[in-house]
């Protein structure tokens, strides 16, 4: 896959330098799946009637396209499975039925405001803090369908922080921060990757946050060429170094990036190149996500304070001081 030939050869360079890999870890995680049989339809499932896609396909391609884009750093264990036949309970405590959620997505009206899901109902259903305390699970995935009412990624325990949704409080006596992950089976494995991606924004924004002018480098990755015309970098989720408009990830035209010297991390004394669209998979999401994370800092060692591999806040936020 072309996308990974530059990273690979960057790392063959790691390698040659005594830049060594940080030790893999093992997330283990509680998947709750809410996939309800719609009675009407000879008890088929909702993700079967629908057309939609099997969620245990996109989880296993999820974990598999977090561990390469990590460079075998992060390898999630769903540790336990859960399948839900019920429409989980918003957060003013009202819940679809099959017959009624239909209408409403067929016709494209009618749905339920506000969207957002009852976390902490949910959480005691499932026992989901007991469960981190006793240091069961590290993570939880939540999978679903359109207006499930899951934020795309969510941050509980002591001292949480924005996660792309502002911090789930009121929970328990959480010992240790978490994140809750919302996915959705009526998407793909680039839209997961897109939400792993602005946990990330979210996540590395906060190690950043005291970090000024050069120090902080967080800044300097995610620069692109329409903010800092000729200074771009890696970009961010929506915008690649040479978009020009959210989620212009299929942008043929070339500008000058530093890109590549993130996969020398942290030497960053590379010169700049042309590049566009080609580089990230000319407008495919999963290509352009997959290269984006690819480019996240990953060996061993700190620079300023901050450990060299940024993965280890992304995936557990109880680095994050």
């Amino acid at each position: 896959m072309r996308i990974w030939d530059r990273m690979w050869q960057a790392m063959g360079l790691a390698a040659t330098q005594e830049r060594p890999l940080p030790t893999p870890v093992q997330p283990r995680v509680l998947l709750i799946i809410h996939d309800p049989v719609v009675g009407s339809e000879n008890g088929r499932k909702l993700n079967q009637v629908l057309h939609w896609q099997n969620p245990d396909a996109l989880v296993q391609q999820y974990i598999s396209d977090v561990q390469a884009a990590s460079f075998g750093y992060a390898n999630y264990q769903i540790v336990e499975r859960i399948e839900v036949n019920a429409f989980p309970v918003k957060e003013d405590g009202f819940v679809y039925d099959a017959e009624s959620y239909l209408f409403r997505w067929r016709t494209r009206t009618g749905f339920h405001q506000p969207d957002r899901v009852d976390y902490g109902r949910l959480l005691d259903q499932f026992g989901v803090v007991a469960r981190i305390n006793l240091d069961q699970i590290d993570e939880v995935w939540l999978m679903g369908f359109p207006y499930a009412g899951y934020y795309e990624s969510i941050m509980a325990g002591p001292g949480a922080f924005w996660c792309n949704a502002p911090p789930l409080e009121g929970i328990g006596r959480c010992q240790r921060r978490f994140v809750i992950m919302g996915f959705s089976y009526e998407r793909g494995p680039g839209e997961m990757l897109e939400n792993l991606g602005h946990r990330a924004e979210s996540i590395m924004t906060q190690v950043y946050r005291h970090k000024r002018g050069d120090a902080n480098l967080w800044e300097r990755f995610t620069r692109y060429d329409l903010t800092h015309p000729g200074l771009a970098e890696c970009g961010n989720v929506h915008f690649a170094p040479n978009s020009e408009r959210d989620y212009d990830w299929g942008n043929g035209r070339p500008v000058l990036s530093r890109c590549d010297n993130w996969l020398t991390f942290p030497q960053l004394e590379g010169q700049p190149r042309r590049v566009n669209s080609q580089e990230w998979g000319n407008g495919d999401s999963r290509q352009h996500h997959l290269w984006w994370l690819g480019h996240l800092p990953h060996v061993t060692g700190k620079t300023g304070g901050i450990a060299n591999n940024w993965w280890q806040y992304i995936i557990n936020p109880h680095w994050v001081r």
